[in-house]
């Protein structure tokens, strides 16, 4: 079968972001059931639009046809559907259309549509019709109600619930309206600011009984407001009917109500099983969205499950379609040309998608011949009557529009084995089990928290009161020495309460005194800790070698330095006229610095002996450069900072961080046991035992538990406590600076505790197994433990925020330095100038001139020889500075000088040296030495050498080897010596030719 693809597109309101959800889901798990799809892959298009602007909902349907289209899915208000349905019916395109209401209200019928007469139907309502009408009148008149008050929030149709006002009217009952506003307690405060006292008597009167259409968040909202201003009284009796209640609502109506309360909503009904439930026929459902247990699956709402199912369906009729080989390819319709074809295979696949159906997430989708849904169930929930906030919910009957009600609601007070029973409950602070909720001058307090919770559960099923106070030691207990128990367990033990209610483990000696109820939460050792915060290192950019490897490097470019100044005084370089570079130290040191940080060098080396050890030398830099860049993105991109205490065996095997817990508690007791005991004794105990106690247990033990977090927030410390307390209060903390570690395998668990022999542990017990069997304990659990949480709780290191983004505090070393280099080089600018202006400032004296280094300026003579015989050698013409030698003073100097002509072609005029004329030279220099030199060549007038040359006349001038040095080679043949004038002097009758003052 050739592989095909199916297109599907979904038009949903902007506030059904979670249908979308949802809806890609269920196409991704369809494409890859091969049962159902086999070569085919579905795909979709989908668009937001607003509810309320129908024209925007058909244009973006009008894109979706020009694309392709197999079938149209629409999420959104009976406003916008209705075009759509309209549009659908004129381009036969199956248009499956799930209704939903504004803001969670309870939905109303939408108006019919106008259709032309003689034309198909092609719109299908998925979700069935609203019989929130046909439930309410059944539900009254069970409860034999003539007299109420139907409040309804403002985002609801009133126009929805007429049919109920005229059957209620039609059989005499009084029904009042009134309209629930946004702002609840202005409302409220007007009808007191409004209302006479009797008016206010009778209002009361009216609010005994009530049914609220309204949404669930809005409904709370009004509850709370009433009881809390004393609107109703513990005889009341309010109905609230909604299709979408979540469980998580449920418990919170119930907690916020006082009287009895009656809910309405959809169920959808399921095997309990998960497995049966998540495995429909050939398909099985994501378990996200199947099992009970899931977060995710709990907050469904009922068009997220009708979204799933659709698609479901969809897959399934494209599927029969190619196997009956009645395909027909995708419609690419265009709305906007007159007399557009509707599509040909319309009809085919609407009738398809008619005949069939299939069980998902609403149990069984299908559709009747008029395109409705058939199924829907309503279950009709209960609490019993009583004075406290919070009661048992137990499901009292069941309608379907097939049989109607399938059970009694008889308005009578629910039969319970504990009711009149008030137990004296004693209790000891422990976040989330037990906290404070509300402490009044004058008044009781009210407590919250996990146990309590349980305790309300158990309150409300069983029928019995509760007064609850705080333990005088707040202390859960422990045996002294004279045989007594103090604390909680003291209460219990001195029959002064009945229950002790807490973060309380069961424990063998706790056991041997008073009675436990079956354990209604696992219970395990966790340590807090304090997560490492990011330091801030200055020179980071060092990070990445060690100070060994930068030392040693420091040292290299010293050495190489020095390596390859000697090489070239060894055997000095070649070096061209007219070059400025020289082979000092200086220069050496420098041109090797600047190799490795691969700025280049200005010094030419031409010996083999240098150019092997520079080519080394750029190898080695160019190994250590590319090192250090891949290691530096690495250490500033990459957080290396670990805790090393990931485990309760690595906090038993360190002595750093010092840790401990509350002293005489169970985790105190609980420690010492596997630690001396023979019998249990473990090495990771036994290790942190002697942290423990150190010194009697004084130093590292606190007396409650608040003091162990306080000194974990604030100082070096581990503590040692409960896992599920330490949870919460790393989950809770502002900063999100605690994780914890835990041992995954509990031993114990969390009970409530009983005198001994108390006639209702049984009955808690029994009753704490149904709330566990049924899921109302893990209920409870999220609600104090959510798996969304804003802390990581495993993570021991504070998280970033803003990505790995590098900030100027690791490169703050980087600037340092640059600041450092910029200083230095002005104060050694500073230096230079100083220098520069005391040496000129100097005046040399004749008697600093007498003595002259022969040898040296024998070497400085020799440099500028060359050892190329042509006649046309080219030399460069900058400029050469001379040390300033008195030629006119030395007769056998100027009878060594020889003119020779300009070269052919060029202004150059040159004075050449033979070797005889050298040692000549330098004899004549030794013999004036005492009479000193004048300033230059040819101070006298006329004569031979320069003054018989072309120039004219003789004047003052400086010439210097461009290498700085004399020594070059031993002088051969001619060779010439370049020079110009260097200051005003004897005019040497060049004239106006400007090129007779070249010089190389």
């Amino acid at each position: 079968m050739p592989s095909l693809t199916h297109s599907i597109c979904a038009i949903f309101d902007e506030s059904a972001r979670k249908d979308d959800e949802v809806f890609r889901l269920a196409v991704a798990d369809l494409n890859l059931n091969n049962e159902i799809l086999e070569t085919e892959k579905i795909t979709i298009s989908v668009e937001f639009v607003d509810g309320n602007n129908p024209f925007q909902a058909v244009q973006e349907a009008c894109e979706l046809m020009n694309r392709g289209i197999l079938a149209l899915v629409s999420s959104i208000g009976c406003m916008s559907a209705g075009s759509l349905q309209t549009l659908a019916d004129a381009m036969h395109i199956p248009h499956l259309f799930i209704q939903r209401s504004p803001a969670g209200t309870p939905r109303s019928a939408c108006p019919p549509t106008s259709r032309v007469a003689g034309t198909d139907d092609y719109t299908l309502m998925v979700r069935p019709p609203v019989y929130l009408n046909e439930v309410i009148m059944q539900v009254v008149s069970e409860y034999s109600w003539q007299k109420f008050i139907l409040f309804y929030d403002s985002d609801f149709d009133i126009r929805g619930i007429e049919d109920f006002l005229d059957r209620t009217s039609q059989q005499g009952m009084d029904v009042s309206l009134q309209k629930v506003e946004s702002n609840i307690n202005m409302m409220i405060t007007s009808l007191f600011r409004t209302m006479r006292v009797e008016e206010l008597h009778r209002y009361r009167d009216t609010l005994r009984r009530a049914v609220l259409f309204m949404s669930p968040a809005t409904a709370k909202a009004f509850i709370t407001e009433v009881v809390e201003t004393n609107l109703v009284a513990f005889d009341c009796h309010w109905i609230l009917i909604n299709e979408e209640i979540s469980d998580y609502d449920l418990q919170e109506l119930v907690m916020k109500s006082i009287g009895r309360l009656t809910l309405v909503r959809q169920m959808f009904p399921m095997p309990q099983n998960t497995t049966q439930r998540c495995v429909k026929h050939n398909h099985r459902i994501n378990t996200s969205l199947c099992d009970p247990k899931n977060p995710k699956a709990q907050q469904l709402e009922i068009t997220n499950r009708y979204i799933y199912d659709t698609v479901l369906l969809l897959a399934n009729t494209f599927h029969r379609k190619l196997e009956d080989r009645k395909w027909h390819s995708m419609a690419s319709l265009s709305c906007i040309r007159k007399n557009s074809k509707p599509w040909q295979g319309g009809k085919s696949m609407l009738e398809t998608v008619k005949k069939f159906g299939v069980s998902g997430l609403t149990s069984f989708l299908e559709f009747t011949d008029n395109g409705t849904n058939p199924n829907i169930f309503f279950e009709i929930l209960g609490t019993n009557y009583g004075e406290d906030r919070g009661r048992g919910v137990s499901r009292l009957a069941t309608w379907d529009p097939v049989h109607g009600l399938n059970g009694t609601l008889t308005d009578r007070k629910l039969e319970n084995n504990m009711r009149g029973v008030v137990l004296r409950v004693v209790t000891v602070l422990e976040e989330p089990f037990v906290m404070v909720s509300e402490n009044v001058l004058g008044k009781p307090k009210k407590y919250q928290g996990f146990s309590i919770d349980v305790l309300d559960a158990l309150s409300n099923y069983l029928g019995f009161k509760y007064e609850i106070y705080v333990a005088p030691d707040h202390k859960y207990g422990s045996l002294q020495p004279d045989g007594q128990w103090n604390g909680l367990m003291g209460e219990l033990v001195f029959k002064r309460a009945d229950v002790g209610l807490s973060a309380l483990t069961i424990t063998p000696e706790r056991e041997s005194v008073v009675d436990f109820t079956t354990r209604y939460m696992d219970y395990s050792v966790g340590v807090l800790l304090r997560k490492a915060e990011r330091t801030v290192d200055m020179f980071a950019c060092l990070a990445p070698f060690d100070l060994s490897l930068w030392a040693c490097i420091a040292g290299t470019v010293l050495l190489v330095g020095i390596l390859v100044y000697l090489l070239n005084w060894l055997n000095p370089p070649r070096l061209p006229m007219g070059s400025v570079s020289s082979t000092t130290l200086y220069n050496s040191m420098w041109f090797v610095y600047g190799s490795f940080v691969q700025q280049g060098g200005e010094v030419p080396y031409t010996t083999l002996a240098t150019r092997m050890m520079m080519g080394v030398w750029w190898m080695f830099a160019l190994i250590v450069i590319s090192s250090y860049t891949a290691n530096l993105a690495a250490f500033l991109t990459i957080s290396r900072i670990e805790n090393s205490i990931q485990s309760l065996q690595d906090l038993s095997k360190q002595t750093e961080l010092p840790y401990g817990t509350v002293l005489d508690s169970a985790v105190y007791d609980q420690v010492r046991s596997k630690a001396m005991n023979p019998f249990e004794r473990d090495p990771m105990y036994s290790q942190m035992w002697r942290m423990i106690n150190r010194t009697g247990g004084g130093d590292n033990n606190v007396e409650e538990s608040k003091e162990g977090i306080r000194k974990v927030k604030y100082g070096r410390f581990g503590f040692v406590w409960d896992a599920a307390v330490l949870e919460y209060v790393a989950n809770n903390d502002e900063d999100c600076s605690f994780y914890t570690v835990s041992n995954n395998a509990p031993d114990r668990g969390y009970g409530i505790a009983m005198q001994h022999g108390s006639p209702y542990r049984d009955i808690f017990s029994q009753r704490i197994l149904e709330l566990q069997q049924n899921g109302d304990m893990d209920i409870l659990k999220l609600k104090w433990w959510p798996k969304d949480s804003p802390c990581d709780l495993y993570s021991s290191m504070q998280t970033r925020q803003h990505g790995n983004a590098l900030d100027i505090h690791s490169f703050a070393g980087v600037f340092c330095v640059l600041a450092a280099g910029v200083v230095l080089s002005c104060l050694i600018a500073m230096v230079e100038s100083w220098w520069s202006r005391r040496k000129g400032s100097r005046v040399p004296s004749k008697e600093d001139d007498k003595e002259i280094d022969l040898e040296h300026l024998h070497r400085r003579v020799n440099s500028l020889c060359t050892e190329d015989e042509s006649p046309h050698k080219q030399f460069s013409t900058s400029s050469v500075d001379l040390t300033p030698l008195d030629m006119d003073a030395l007769p056998a100097a100027r009878q060594a000088l020889e003119q020779i002509s300009d070269f052919r072609n060029t202004h150059i005029t040159t004075t050449t040296f033979i070797p005889e004329q050298i040692q000549t030279l330098s004899r004549s220099l030794s013999a004036k030495a005492a009479a000193g030199f004048s300033a230059g060549f040819g101070s006298g007038g006329g004569g031979g050498g320069l003054q018989d040359h072309r120039t004219g006349g003789v004047g003052p001038f400086r010439q210097r080897a461009p290498n700085g040095g004399f020594f070059r080679s031993p002088i051969k043949t001619m060779s010439s010596i370049p020079y110009q004038p260097t200051g005003p002097g004897p005019n040497f009758g060049y004239g106006n030719d400007p090129d007779r003052g070249t010089s190389i």
